[in-house]
């Protein structure tokens, strides 16, 4: 049975299923929508160090009982590959996340880290001492691809792949430690573990490589050795089998995803976030459903992004094709967009030349609200 929100007055048209107590639980927390902020790499933390501006940004996109996933966020100082994004490797950039963090929940808003690393997607400029990004492999990004100078990887060996585990371990303790409600672990889009996960990337020949089980096994240890520390009940994970971004693809991606969706169940982490396979052969491909048997697999709460409007959304809603539905540029471009699609408003449009540039004002917080609008 679906039911709209309770409360109708603020989000009269989102849909969601009915509880016991009229709201959706996501582990501990209550949500009262199922619209959720996607993580946006937004290029505004000078330095690696997140800034003020970015407590308006995510303050203005936060309601009641809305989950919020902040922008990739870097582990430690091999893990940057782009100017000007964040980081939780230290006291400086715990500190500087606080009142930002601080400022969702004064609005009532569930806050989550995305944990990054970007793996052979960087140059020696941005790694420590103008060394080469670390990878599965040897292999490097074509050269221009992206419009990216990206500097040959070094492959790591069997005994620093410990290091980069404990370097998820500690930036979740320090995202928990600066006040978010938990953390997702990115594994999407051709970053570091997609590199160990896709077998057109991965070539290694040893406990990490080959199999589909070696090649999920990195992942895998970073799940575990996160919840370890900071409770499976505040973590989650988002992957992207189907992509090919970053020239990370692999041969049997439905078999890819089946496979993580059921060993994380075992992990019981509180939600898989799932990007839909939509970007097939350089095409916008519809793909509908492809996605449900990892639902099915998958025992917590499962949330599909990419592609979705309100009409998409509320459907897979519906469907119980997903607990959660994503939104980026939509979200991006319309921060008040739970009540917008909640009154059936119209919508601001994004502007894509403004997404990357570092200016604290345009293209981030000056999108107007409906009222202004």
């Amino acid at each position: 049975m679906v039911r709209f929100l309770i409360t109708k007055d603020e989000f009269p048209a989102v849909q969601i299923l009915s509880t016991k107590r009229g709201f959706l639980s996501l582990g501990e927390f209550e949500l009262r929508h199922r619209i959720v902020l996607a993580p946006l790499t937004r290029n505004r933390s000078y330095d690696n160090v997140p800034q003020p501006h970015a407590a308006v940004y995510y303050s203005q996109r936060a309601t009641n009982g809305g989950l919020l996933i902040a922008e990739a966020t870097g582990v430690s100082n091999t893990a940057q590959g782009y100017p000007n994004t964040p980081g939780i490797w230290t006291k400086e950039h715990m500190d500087a996340w606080k009142p930002i963090v601080d400022a969702v929940h004064q609005k009532g808003g569930i806050f989550f880290l995305q944990m990054w690393h970007v793996g052979r997607v960087s140059s020696y400029a941005f790694q420590p001492n103008g060394q080469a990004p670390i990878s599965s492999t040897n292999k490097g990004i074509t050269p221009g691809y992206e419009v990216g100078g990206w500097s040959p990887p070094r492959r790591l060996s069997m005994d620093e792949i410990p290091g980069i585990v404990n370097d998820f371990r500690l930036a979740a303790r320090n995202a928990i430690e600066a006040g978010f409600d938990g953390v997702e672990i990115h594994g999407a889009y051709g970053y570091l573990i997609d590199q160990f996960l896709k077998d057109q990337v991965n070539d290694r020949t040893d406990e990490y490589g080959g199999t589909l089980e070696n090649r999920c096994r990195f992942a895998l240890e970073i799940v575990e050795s996160v919840s370890n520390e900071i409770g499976a009940d505040r973590v989650g994970i988002r992957l992207s089998p189907h992509a090919t971004v970053m020239e990370s693809e692999d041969s049997d991606p439905d078999a890819l995803a089946l496979h993580m969706a059921n060993a994380l169940s075992k992990f019981n982490i509180l939600y898989l976030h799932m990007i839909e396979p939509r970007m097939l052969e350089g095409a916008r491909n519809e793909a509908p459903h492809r996605l449900l048997p990892i639902r099915k697999a998958f025992k917590n709460t499962f949330i599909a992004a990419d592609g979705y409007n309100r009409t998409k959304g509320n459907k897979a809603i519906a469907d119980n094709y997903a607990d959660l539905i994503a939104y980026g540029r939509l979200f991006l471009s319309n921060p008040d967009l739970p009540r917008r699609y909640g009154l059936a408003a119209p919508l601001n449009n994004y502007d894509s030349s403004t997404f990357y540039i570092p200016d604290p004002v345009v293209g981030y917080t000056d999108y107007p609200f409906l009222e202004e609008a």
